[in-house]
């Protein structure tokens, strides 16, 4: 493969402008004076420095650089040479590292082709539409932690071809000019036919491009949005967050969700999809939200702290955000009325910085709209969202039956096992009070040391009787809180005391530190003193988190068991309860239940693993107890659609009683000495009959062998629950 060089400079290839400026295009409107006139100069200088349009020259036979304006220079981190381009030996595929040899060469034939064709062949066509199919690849620019895509065109129609050796003729077997020359540019076989060492390729390609990366967000955006699978699931929802983040540069991404009168918030965290409370669309009135509703367009907030009416807006700005990009979703009325029909939620993309968001933003916002609505009324609006994948199946086949016209029918699984299982955190909520407790204390000490720096400065009689009042509030404190306490001592002092801060501030040097002390113990987004509050939601969360993640882990093996249902809740605690059975997964058998069972032991091992290791890292933490509750007898379970849980028991007396025991079972005693049957350490086994028992006592044995638990197993009765007798518990450390 030979070329031949012509001149590249930046001047030889502005010179048809230049034939064109000569020409005054303006004509003689207006009084352009020679100061003013647009030369051929001033346009190369303006196309060199100022155009977006990425531009380079570049060698036929090997593609290195020749030339580039300073749009693909900035871009690609090159330095423009001072003396010859040829001198620096760029290729296009060091900058791109998509565009291999192998790439490179494939494109090459496809440009070849056509020039083989109308130069030795004389079989030529005026419109090219190949020229027009651009390539995209990804570059990695410097300061951008983000690859770049850039789409680009080769123009080649200018270059000329010649044959070097007219013997080698690697077509002389067919008749090229009776082939329709649409087929011939359409089919790669012609185009590896090609001996591109026997030909001379005399010019340079123009290469042409744009920068594209918003382009191609929004296209992976759309291509994920539209995938069948929920926008709940996790996966899904994790991509969808970094891709939203990346898109609009934002701290966080909410997804909200109105149904009827109730708006549920879902984030993102610990690669989980999370549900905030759920607030009523009455609890929005006034907000930024149900602005950006009304108006049905993309809305921005430019500072949140200016404007922040309502609790959802208050808790986003206590976590740090200033300002709200908000994509309202609806979806269309049915008859094609052009309002904006029915709100189904809207897309929040949140930054700690003010003013973030621009007008670009909010063409991108724009764009994503029709993908956005449609994912939102598929994961989340849908007749059935969210849904456990070993029992989605189930619902997709309601779905179609419905979607033919059918009326529903009911969702059940019937004869089902159930597997419940507790791990406990035991005395979280004495632990917290102590906690609550403590806190309110030292805040009331802080008050106390308040008022006592005032009275220093002015003896009143109020601030005598105000002092008093605060010492017998706070030994009222000191002999034990309440429930509502927590709330009621906190506005106690914000109704009293802190409305007199900034006079008190002006009662002397020791009164405005005492204030400062004060104000500086309560700067935190609860607006008071949170230390011992703050150590126990640590713990609880950390426990919690430990627990959830041993648990999901085992999860991952049960499922591969045999698929089953499986729902956690997690409080001050975790709680599971698991459906198996063949009419959730016909390949069911005693096997594969025999052996779920024993797995959820040793998971419930694993989790209190986890938390004896947490224990043995700190000094004071909250004991956790295990237990399971065994019934060997099945149960049917149906989906209400009506409620928020996802699976009820269908309500006959063996299901009653199934959930009587499994709502009592944690505070259940020992009939023998009133001791509860959960001990810390211990994992606790609630039976019902022999042959229970002896099932278990078998994985009991497994376990030890496994050095599980010990070999040592206590055993008892527990007393009566609301009139079911007949359980009895083995427990082993």
């Amino acid at each position: 493969m030979s070329t031949s060089n012509h001149n590249n400079s930046p001047e030889a290839l502005a010179a048809p402008l230049s034939d064109c400026v000569d020409r005054n295009p303006v004509g003689n409107r207006g009084n352009l004076t020679n100061s003013t006139k647009l030369t051929p100069t001033n346009w190369q200088v303006r196309l060199q420095n100022y155009s977006k349009l990425l531009m380079a020259v570049v060698e036929a036979s090997n593609f290195t650089l020749q030339y580039a304006n300073d749009s693909f220079c900035r871009l690609m981190g090159i330095t423009p040479p001072t003396g010859n381009w040829h001198s620096q030996g760029i290729r296009l595929w060091d900058l791109f590292g998509e565009f291999d040899a192998v790439a490179q060469e494939q494109l090459y034939r496809r440009h070849l082709l056509p020039l083989v064709l109308r130069d030795v062949y004389q079989i030529d066509r005026s419109n090219w539409s190949f020229l027009d199919e651009p390539t995209i690849v990804s570059v990695n620019t410097a300061g951008n932690t983000e690859p770049h895509s850039i789409q680009f065109w080769l123009r080649s129609e200018h270059l000329k071809v010649e044959r070097i050796d007219p013997q080698q003729d690697e077509f002389a077997d067919v008749e090229l000019s009776q082939l329709p020359l649409e087929e011939i540019l359409a089919t790669e076989t012609w185009e590896n036919r090609l001996q591109l060492d026997n030909y001379r390729v005399k010019g340079q390609f123009l290469w042409e491009g744009l920068d594209v990366t918003n382009q191609e967000k929004i296209r992976r955006l759309i291509d994920l949005l539209i995938e069948h699978d929920s926008v709940l699931r996790p996966k899904k929802f994790r991509l969808l967050d970094r891709q939203l983040r990346s898109l609009f540069h934002a701290d966080n991404f909410l997804l909200l969700s109105v149904k009827g009168q109730q708006v549920k918030v879902f984030t993102s965290k610990d690669n989980r999809v999370i549900q905030s409370k759920i607030y009523t669309l009455e609890s929005l009135e006034g907000s930024h939200f149900m602005a950006a509703a009304e108006a049905n367009r993309v809305w921005k907030v430019p500072n949140l702290s200016s404007d922040c009416k309502t609790k959802l807006e208050q808790l986003l700005f206590n976590q740090g955000v200033s300002s709200l990009l908000l994509i309202p979703l609806f979806v269309s009325h049915p008859d094609g009325e052009s309002s904006p029909g029915q709100l189904i939620g809207m897309v929040g993309l949140t930054s700690n910085i003010p003013n973030n968001f621009d007008s670009l933003d909010v063409s991108h916002g724009l764009a994503l709209i029709p993908a956005l609505s449609a994912a939102l009324r598929q994961g989340v609006q849908g007749q059935f969202s969210h849904i456990h994948p070993a029992v989605e199946w189930r619902f997709l086949e309601e779905a179609e039956r419905r979607s033919w016209g059918l009326p529903p029918q009911a969702i059940v699984f019937t004869n089902v096992y159930p597997m419940y299982g507790i791990c406990d955190i035991r005395g979280s909520s004495e632990q917290r009070n102590h906690a609550i407790q403590t806190d309110l204390l030292a805040q009331f000490t802080l008050a106390v040391a308040v008022v006592d720096a005032v009275c220093q400065y002015q003896d009143l009689a109020f601030l005598q009787q105000f002092h008093q009042d605060l010492l017998t509030y706070r030994e009222s404190l000191s002999n034990g809180v309440m429930v509502d306490a927590e709330v009621t001592a906190i506005q106690y002092l914000r109704d009293n005391l802190e409305i007199y801060f900034d006079y008190f501030r002006q009662c002397g040097d020791g009164a405005a530190a005492a204030v400062k002390a004060y104000e500086e113990a309560c700067a935190n987004d609860h607006r008071c003193v949170y230390t011992a509050r703050d150590c126990y939601d640590r713990m609880i969360h950390e426990i919690n988190n430990q627990l959830r993640e041993t648990w999901d882990t085992a999860q991952m093996r049960m499922q591969q068991i045999l698929p089953h249902y499986c729902d956690v809740e997690l409080t001050d605690g975790m709680d599971h309860m698991i459906y198996v059975g063949g009419s959730i997964n016909q390949k069911f058998s005693l096997f594969h239940l025999h052996a779920l069972r024993y797995e959820q032991l040793r998971a419930i091992c694993e989790c209190a693993r986890v938390c004896f290791g947490l224990r043995d890292r700190y000094e004071k933490t909250l004991e956790v107890t295990y237990l399971v509750l065994v019934q060997d007898t099945t149960v049917d379970i149906f989906h209400d659609e009506q409620t928020e849980k996802l699976f009820d028991l269908r309500g006959s007396t063996r299901d009653t009683r199934y959930e009587i025991v499994k709502k009592r079972i944690d505070k259940a005693v020992d009939v023998k000495n009133q001791a509860r049957i959960t001990q810390p350490g211990m994992l606790t086994l609630v039976y019902s009959t022999k042959e229970e028992w002896e099932e278990y006592e078998h994985y009991l044995r497994y376990l030890a062998r496994e050095a599980w638990v010990d070999t040592a197993i206590e055993s008892g009765i527990v007393e009566p629950l609301q009139g079911i007798t007949g359980l009895k518990f083995a427990r082993v450390r």
